[in-house]
């Protein structure tokens, strides 16, 4: 152990060393990941976008939408019993002077009558507050959350449509946040904000609300900036209605927010001025998993669905004169390269330098690019803290937990490459409990 020990330290000092002995680009083209040239790139502009938005943003001045159009949110509910009455409360309580229509729709409502019962009983609380409506909607068959959302759809009478989980809750000025984007003509879809509502009950949701803040506030702020961003969350995704009736609502499947969002930017390439973008100020709350075997088999399903969709769904979308070139070339790196290849590559490099070098020489490469992933997430939450974060000494409090993200990273792509394979045999996205079997199978993919 000694030796080893030894070894490792004497081959790390020799890497630290190696830039001013024989130049950085030696260095690095022996010694770093080559995925890493892959990703630098990525991280470089999501980080110059949010240094954009923060200049861009302390130049404007906040002020009024010149009209408050009405706005339907579609709350999708299966089985959330009590905790709906939160959802449906922080709507009838934003600070919103237009009208709010607060639709919960129970899919199979026969089965789930407490989550029925729950969202009836808040009829009082709302009517109390001016230009709220509850419209409870039961679906007595279940369909699914696609068929939740497309009957919303057709039954919402609002301006602007809000697909909502029913287990989320918003701050009181989500609503407002959010509408205020659609003053430009050319938006046509906001994504939400979320943060992980139960993040300091143990290390596993403490890792869900660090990555919350990073992968999902901090890159979309950056990816929204150029038009680019990746997706409209499916449980806080907010639609011009117009829009949505033109491309025909949700298709039926998994992965339902993906989905919307890739059909949207089809469009992109013919009408190059529309804009998916993203709205800091449009936070809601979620729970996320609270074990780490409910993480990972969250996980498995989120990352064999990005095959699902983009290799056998959406293939034809990948081309310029669909998602214009922006949008293609990230689709095409983020997408398609980092979720689908670059897992099997990192598991082939690590396999092969353990067969070729020695076990001391090894670690100690891996302890370099645990250094510079490090260093990466440290600027990305930086950024995060001094230009978007507006609860500074909350998230402060997920500091430490910094040094262990490159761990939990590599521990996820490996995930994502089983997710990947398991999708390619099985098909997996024909389990799932997004919609019944019946509903699942019946589609063309």
């Amino acid at each position: 152990m000694s030796d080893l020990l030894a070894e490792i330290f004497h081959t790390l000092k020799l890497l630290l060393l190696s830039p001013f002995d024989h130049g950085m680009m030696n260095f690095a083209l022996k010694f770093i990941p080559f995925v890493l040239f892959f990703e630098l790139p990525v991280y470089i502009f999501i980080m110059l976008g949010i240094v954009r938005y923060y200049l861009r943003k302390n130049e404007q001045i906040p002020g009024q939408a010149p009209h408050h159009p009405k706005v339907s949110c579609l709350i999708t509910c299966y089985s959330e019993g009590e905790d709906v009455a939160v959802t449906i409360r922080t709507l009838a309580e934003q600070c919103y002077p237009g009208i709010i229509e607060i639709m919960p729709i129970i899919d199979g409502a026969v089965k789930n009558a407490a989550t029925y019962q729950a969202a009836l009983k808040q009829a009082d609380y709302v009517d109390r507050r001016p230009n709220r409506i509850l419209r409870v909607v039961p679906k007595w068959q279940r369909g699914g959350r696609v068929s939740s959302l497309n009957a919303g759809l057709s039954l919402s009478t609002g301006e602007i449509v809000m697909a909502l989980d029913g287990d989320t809750s918003f701050d009181n000025t989500m609503v407002q946040a959010a509408v205020a984007r659609f003053i430009d003509p050319n938006v046509v879809g906001v994504a939400g904000s979320l943060r992980v509502r139960n993040a300091f009950k143990n290390l596993v949701t403490r890792f869900q609300a660090l990555e919350y803040l990073l992968s999902i506030h901090a890159s979309k702020v950056g990816l929204s900036e150029f038009n680019v961003v990746n997706n409209i969350s499916g449980a806080f995704g907010i639609f011009r209605k117009s829009f949505l009736q033109k491309i025909g609502g949700w298709d039926a499947g998994t992965a339902e927010d993906l989905d919307i969002t890739l059909r949207i930017k089809n469009y992109f390439g013919r009408h190059p001025e529309l804009r998916i973008v993203f709205e800091p100020g449009a936070m809601g709350h979620t729970d996320g998993p609270d074990t780490w075997r409910g993480l990972y088999n969250q996980r498995l399903r989120w990352d064999g669905d990005l095959y699902y969709l983009y290799i056998r769904k959406h293939a034809l979308s990948f081309a310029p004169r669909m998602l214009g070139w922006k949008n293609f070339i990230m689709q095409l790196w983020t997408g398609i390269f980092f979720q689908l290849v670059m897992p099997f590559i990192i598991i082939v490099y690590s396999m092969t330098v353990f067969a070729f070098y020695t076990p001391g020489f090894v670690i100690a490469v891996w302890l370099l690019v645990y250094l510079v992933y490090l260093v990466i997430s440290a600027l990305f939450y930086l950024l995060y803290i001094t230009m978007l974060s507006e609860r500074v000494k909350e998230d402060l409090r997920l500091a430490w937990l910094l040094p262990l993200v490159p761990l939990q990273t590599f521990g996820m792509r490996i995930w994502n490459a089983l997710a990947t394979l398991k999708e390619m045999a099985l098909k997996a996205h024909l389990d799932s409990s997004m919609a019944p079997w019946w509903v699942l199978r019946r589609t063309k993919f």
